[in-house]
C-alpha cells in the first residue's frame, strides 16, 4: 500500500471498536424489544433502492443528498459517450431513509396484514456536511404503522419512541408536535403563496439549528419577500401563546382541521409514556415533502437539534400502489442518542471482551487447551485461549493488555486433576479450580 494511501474511513463515515459496537447493541437491543412490546414486527430493506424510488419523495434539497450508484462496465460506458447528463449515469442509489422503502414493500406485498406495525433498525446515507452528531452514514430506528386514518397509531408510535427513551434512562426530553394542514395554512396567512409553499417550509425546518435570521436570509435569496419572511415568524410566534391551539380548533378551515387532529392525538396519548412529553409547537415543520397531517420531532435539554421525528404520510404508498394507504411512523437517531448517553455517562457497566484468558504452560498441547476453553465456553463464560504457549509473564500481560479480569492457567498437573489455576488479575489472589465448577466459582468471587 502506498504511503499516501489514506488509512482513515470516508468522511463522514466511522469505523466502530469494541466498546462502541458493545454501547450501539445495548441501545439498539433496549430499543428492539420496546417497539416489539408495542406488537412492531422487524423488516430489513435493501441497502441499495431504484433512484425512481427514492427521487421526489424527500424535496429539491433531499434529492441533491442522494448518493447515486454508477452504472458498471458497458452500460456506464455507452453512458459516458457524448455528453450525459447526471441522471443517464445511474439508476440506483443508497437509501436515503427506511420510510420511502417502507411505502414500497408495502405496495409490493399483498399478504401484508391491513394494518402493518414494523420497525427497522438499519444505516440510511446521505450526502450531507458531516459534523457533531451528524454523519453521511448513520442508523435509524424506525416504527410505522400503515393502513389507519386513526390518530390512535399517532399515539402509538409515539409512545414506543417515549418508553424506549424512558428505558434508556432519558427522562428530560420533549416531544414537539405540529400538523402541516396547520402550518400550511399559517404559512397561507403570512401571504406566502402555494408556489413557495415547499420551499418555505424546507426553510423553517432549520429554524432551531440556524435561528431566525439566517431563514429570514435563505429565504431572501430565494426570492420570497422580506415582508412575508417578518409575517410568517411574527404569526408563529404569536401561535405560541397558551390557549392557541384551542383556539384554531374553534375556527374553520385547514387551521381548524389541523387542531382539532392534534387535540385528539393529545387525549389519545395522555394516558400512554408520550403524554408528559408532548408539546404543541407551531414552528415545527419537518422539511420533507411526504408529511400530511401531524409532524414528530424530539428534543433533549442542552442538545441543540433533535434526537429523532416522523410524522403521518397518507400518500406515500400510494404513489406506488395507485390507492391511499394511510400510515404514520417515528424515527430515533441512533447517533444522537449515542452522543447524548456517552456526554452524560448514561451507559451501565457494559461487557466487553473476554472474562477469562486461558494460559497454556508449554507441556500443554494445543488441543488440550481448546477443549477446556471449549468446556468453560460451555458454562456460559467468554474465554480466550493465548495463541502462543510463551512464558507465563507475557501471558498475563497480555490478559491484562485486553481487559480480562481473570487468567486461567493450565499446566501439566492441572491437566492431570482436570482443574485450571484460576487467577483474579485485580487482587492476584489464585485458587484450583475444578473446570466444571469455573462459573459458579466466578460468581462468588464477585
Amino acid at each position: 500500500m502506498s504511503q499516501d494511501t489514506s488509512t482513515k474511513p470516508p468522511s463522514g463515515m466511522r469505523d466502530f471498536l469494541a466498546p462502541d459496537v458493545v454501547r450501539r447493541r445495548h441501545v439498539t437491543s433496549i430499543v428492539q424489544r420496546v417497539y416489539e412490546s408495542f406488537g412492531f414486527v422487524p423488516l430489513e430493506t435493501p441497502a441499495i433502492e431504484n433512484l425512481s424510488s427514492l427521487l421526489g419523495k424527500y424535496g429539491p434539497e433531499g434529492d441533491q443528498l442522494l448518493y447515486r450508484i454508477l452504472h458498471r462496465r458497458d452500460k456506464l460506458q455507452r453512458a459516458l459517450e457524448g455528453s450525459p447528463r447526471e441522471q443517464d449515469l445511474a439508476e440506483e442509489g443508497l437509501r436515503y431513509d427506511l420510510t420511502v422503502p417502507l411505502a414500497r414493500v408495502v405496495a409490493n406485498y399483498r399478504e401484508l396484514p391491513a394494518f402493518y406495525k414494523r420497525y427497522a433498525i438499519q444505516p440510511v446515507w446521505r450526502a450531507d456536511r458531516p459534523a457533531k452528531g451528524r454523519f453521511r452514514e448513520f442508523y435509524q430506528c424506525d416504527v410505522d404503522i400503515t393502513g389507519t386514518k386513526s390518530l390512535v397509531a399517532d399515539a402509538e408510535v409515539c409512545g414506543a419512541v417515549a418508553e424506549a427513551l424512558h428505558q434508556l434512562g432519558f427522562s428530560d426530553f420533549r416531544i414537539l408536535v405540529n400538523h402541516r394542514a396547520l402550518l400550511r395554512a399559517l404559512v397561507a396567512r403570512a401571504g406566502i403563496g402555494p408556489n413557495a409553499e415547499a420551499l418555505a417550509l424546507i426553510v423553517l425546518d432549520k429554524l432551531d439549528k440556524i435561528g431566525a435570521d439566517a431563514v429570514k436570509q435563505e429565504l431572501a435569496q430565494k426570492g420570497v419577500p422580506a415582508a412575508q419572511t417578518e409575517a410568517l415568524l411574527e404569526v408563529l410566534e404569536l401561535s405560541k401563546q397558551p390557549g392557541a391551539l384551542a383556539q384554531f380548533a374553534a375556527g374553520e378551515g385547514a387551521l381548524a382541521t389541523g387542531a382539532r387532529e392534534l387535540q385528539e392525538l393529545f387525549a389519545n396519548a395522555k394516558s400512554g409514556p408520550a403524554a408528559a412529553h408532548l408539546v404543541f409547537d407551531p414552528t415545527l415543520a419537518r422539511g420533507l415533502g411526504y408529511y400530511t397531517g401531524p409532524i414528530f420531532e424530539v428534543t433533549c435539554a442542552g442538545l441543540a437539534g433533535s434526537i429523532g421525528g416522523g410524522g403521518r404520510y397518507d400518500n406515500l404508498v400510494g404513489m406506488w400502489k395507485g390507492q391511499e394507504v394511510p400510515a404514520v411512523g417515528f424515527s430515533l437517531g441512533l447517533e444522537r442518542v449515542l452522543l447524548i448517553m456517552g456526554e452524560r455517562e448514561m451507559f451501565p457497566p457494559l461487557a466487553i471482551g473476554p472474562q477469562i484468558l486461558l494460559c497454556r504452560m508449554g507441556d500443554v498441547p494445543a488441543a488440550t487447551a481448546i477443549g477446556v476453553a471449549t468446556a468453560l465456553r460451555g458454562q456460559g463464560l467468554r474465554v480466550e485461549v493465548h495463541a502462543d504457549a510463551v512464558p507465563l509473564g507475557k501471558q498475563l500481560q497480555y490478559a491484562n493488555a485486553i481487559g480480562a479480569p481473570f487468567a486461567a492457567i493450565l499446566g501439566a498437573n492441572e491437566v492431570a486433576a482436570a482443574t485450571v489455576s484460576m487467577k483474579n488479575l485485580t487482587s492476584g489472589a489464585q485458587a484450583a479450580v475444578p473446570i466444571g465448577e469455573v462459573s459458579r466459582w466466578l460468581s462468588s468471587s464477585k
